[in-house]
């Protein structure tokens, strides 16, 4: 189950994007990808409303959040490897009939609680060789200038299928319960595992590589070096507590009176504003500006967020949610930008796995401390207090982050 944030964001002008889809192996990466996604927001609906019904806790909701964040970080490290060492199509078809397993046997009536977690972090953590052969792969697929068009189309497309999952998630959930809805996550699964199979090249083991060409000590230590991608770095991350919100939509909804679908709706607002502030910004905002503007979006994300102490209704918490999306999806896109042109080149492939890791991370324990603090007070003071937190610290950052550029410039 992919996290709203968890990649890295790319955006392109969206002129000639009908050429990645005459590519034939593309189309069949893509529909597989943005059922999976959809089939994921639904499931993470299913599960916030199975866990907060079974148990009252918010807690817990935010713990079951978590781990669709957390073992990405362990996966990262242990099993990526696994798309450099056998053929990048079995990886990905093995991953998604790992998972479709695993998510069916989530969808067990009266499972307990302990095993539904343990089963979802084995779910989250199958998805990372997935990815990384995935991510391999599309060079291949998409040579030259197609290859950026394809991310593009990817960012969008996959932002679009989490907001239809979480809008339409709600619904279905309070329709057919939560277990179909996890079986049907399970079929986005296995169908995805076919169009793989029948869509993608049998291309060769890749030739396997040494052991330093895989270590990330010296990306590691050129991060501690460069104190402008260290504030950048620090900005992105601290996008974690701006997904609070996402993961406390079911006790929230729950504190100002709403029903199950308003679970769905809530969860939506984020990916709704996501696709509305990258659109805006490349289109609107002139580029030799962009730069300066990180450390205003970055705090200006949490101000709609401060609103929900005063628990407004549904729609009015949406309108402010996909505000604070709008915004946090501006500031990261040009955080992670100028990180990977600060970057050598020699070292960005490690280097970005360093930032995703971090940023999944970021978000899952910002989400744990959301959790904590619902259960201590209440959802909206959690929200709240989150907001608060991603100002504070995206404001030291961004003063961080001015002060490295004006050494640079003097």
């Amino acid at each position: 189950m992919a996290p709203a944030r968890a990649e890295l964001i790319s955006c392109w002008p969206m002129t000639a994007t009908d050429s990645v889809f005459r590519v034939r192996e593309f189309r069949y990466v893509w529909a597989a990808e943005v059922l999976s996604i959809a089939g994921d927001q639904l499931a993470r609906v299913a599960l916030a409303v199975l866990v907060y019904g079974r148990t009252g806790s918010a807690a817990w909701a935010a713990v079951v959040y978590a781990l669709t964040f957390l073992p990405a970080l362990f996966g990262g490290v242990l099993l990526a490897g696994l798309a450099d060492r056998y053929r990048r199509r079995e990886v990905m078809v093995a991953a998604d009939l790992l998972r479709a397993v695993l998510v069916a046997v989530m969808a067990l009536p009266g499972l307990p609680l302990p095993w539904l977690a343990v089963l979802l972090f084995l779910v989250v953590l199958a998805g990372t060789p997935f990815t990384a052969a995935q991510g391999a792969l599309l060079p291949e697929i998409l040579p030259g200038a197609r290859y950026e068009r394809g991310l593009a189309v990817r960012q969008i497309t996959g932002q679009s299928a989490q907001l239809l999952g979480f809008a339409t998630g709600g619904i279905l959930v309070a329709a057919i319960e939560p277990g179909p809805a996890l079986l049907g996550n399970a079929t986005t699964f296995l169908v995805s595992a076919v169009l793989i199979r029948a869509g993608l090249a049998d291309r060769p083991r890749p030739v396997p590589e040494s052991r330093d060409d895989l270590r990330t000590s010296v990306a590691v230590r050129g991060l501690r070096a460069d104190p402008r991608r260290r504030a950048l770095l620090a900005l992105a991350w601290m996008v974690g507590w701006y997904v609070v919100p996402e993961a406390l939509a079911a006790p929230y909804a729950d504190q100002i009176g709403a029903g199950p679908a308003a679970v769905g709706l809530l969860m939506a607002a984020d990916p709704l504003g996501s696709i509305a502030g990258a659109w805006l910004f490349v289109r609107l905002v002139p580029e030799r500006i962009r730069d300066r503007l990180i450390g205003v979006l970055a705090v200006g994300a949490g101000l709609p967020l401060l609103l929900t102490a005063a628990q407004p209704g549904v729609a009015m918490s949406m309108a402010l949610w996909g505000l604070s999306g709008m915004f946090s999806t501006a500031y990261l896109i040009q955080a992670q930008a100028g990180f990977v042109r600060s970057t050598p080149e020699g070292e960005r492939g490690r280097a970005i796995g360093v930032a995703a890791s971090g940023l999944l991370a970021a978000q899952g324990v910002a989400v744990l401390a959301g959790g904590w603090a619902a259960d201590h007070w209440d959802a909206a003071t959690a929200i709240t207090g989150a907001a608060l937190a991603g100002i504070v610290l995206c404001a030291a950052a961004a003063v961080a982050l001015r002060s490295a550029d004006h050494r640079a410039a003097g």
